[in-house]
């Protein structure tokens, strides 16, 4: 049985090495996390706490991928959540991109007695700036082109070739159950997950996505999508083949995707066969945007995903 490559036993060059010493400061081993029981309750009646072992790791995948794990400390085999984190066509924000975007997410998703995989995609951290956007050896693989010539459907398969090679590693080196495989994507991230739905993958039972899309705030302002009418069409397109559950969750005042654009994916998409099921969250803060990434809306978020997986997992 195969084995992904630990951070602290990699000898890497170049953007490797530089993520790994940004890396060495945040994780030098594995750390342990134990989750408080519930207070008050008698010592015999007190469920044990769950162990979380959580892993910076490089997945020897067709493009190799610097990795965060987190499990429970069960036995297994585990049924694996794969997360995909957003985008950005900016290089220096992907630079800055942290290591584990939505680790509050991860760890509920690990205490729920999953194995959690959240690959940090090509074209992110220190390979921002390392290697140019463009040409035979772009490392990024999420550009959109013009507005005017706007493709989401490319990149959208992009991040959904990545994830499938993470399930199939993982698959194929009996580190997770072969089924009952679940995505998890936030914005560019989801978007990527609504373009995996279309493949139908036998070992995926459920996808899951907060704020999905593309083409979101151009030139930074609010609610000024790039190709709304090509988003929707591409969705559209998706929605043809796909036939996996998804639950999609976006919240009213997010100015990237909004309530109006976000309904008219939904439409296309289910429109045209997609299974899913659509909830639009109430304000959050300044920004909805920020919804999934915010621990505090796990409580908020936490119940519609365990009816969602109760249903179709």
């Amino acid at each position: 049985m195969g084995t992904y490559l630990e951070l602290s036993s990699m000898t890497a060059m170049g953007a490797q090495r530089r993520i790994r010493s940004l890396a060495a400061g945040l994780f030098t081993a594995a750390v342990l996390l134990i989750a408080p029981g519930a207070q008050g309750r008698a010592a015999a009646d007190q469920p044990r706490p769950t162990q979380i072992e959580e892993r910076l790791v490089f997945l020897p995948l067709p493009i190799p991928v610097l990795a965060f794990v987190a499990r429970p400390l069960i036995d297994g085999p585990l049924k694996l959540v794969v997360m995909n984190h957003g985008e950005s066509l900016d290089p220096t924000a992907r630079s800055f991109i942290p290591i584990v975007e939505f680790r509050e997410a991860a760890l509920w998703f690990a205490k729920q007695g999953n194995l959690v995989v959240v690959p940090v995609r090509p074209g992110f951290g220190a390979a921002a700036l390392s290697l140019p956007d463009e040409g035979v050896f772009s490392a990024y693989l999420g550009t959109v082109g013009k507005c005017s010539e706007a493709n989401f459907r490319n990149p959208g398969l992009a991040v959904a070739a990545v994830d499938q090679w993470v399930i199939d590693y993982f698959i194929e080196q009996k580190l997770s159950a072969p089924e009952g495989v679940v995505v998890v994507g936030q914005s560019g991230g989801g978007w990527g997950a609504i373009a995996l739905s279309s493949k139908n993958s036998r070992a995926i039972s459920a996808i899951v996505t907060f704020a999905a899309g593309r083409g979101g705030r151009v030139d930074g302002k609010p609610n000024n999508n790039c190709a709304p009418d090509k988003l929707v069409d591409t969705a559209r397109e998706f929605g043809r083949t796909a036939r996996t559950p998804m639950l999609w969750i976006y919240i009213k005042n997010d100015t990237f995707f909004g309530p109006e654009l976000s309904q008219r994916l939904f439409e296309a998409y289910t429109g045209a066969g997609g299974k899913a099921e659509y909830h639009l969250m109430p304000d959050f803060g300044e920004e909805g945007h920020a919804f999934f990434g915010s621990p505090e809306t796990i409580p908020i978020w936490s119940p519609l995903v365990t009816r969602f997986l109760a249903t179709h997992r």
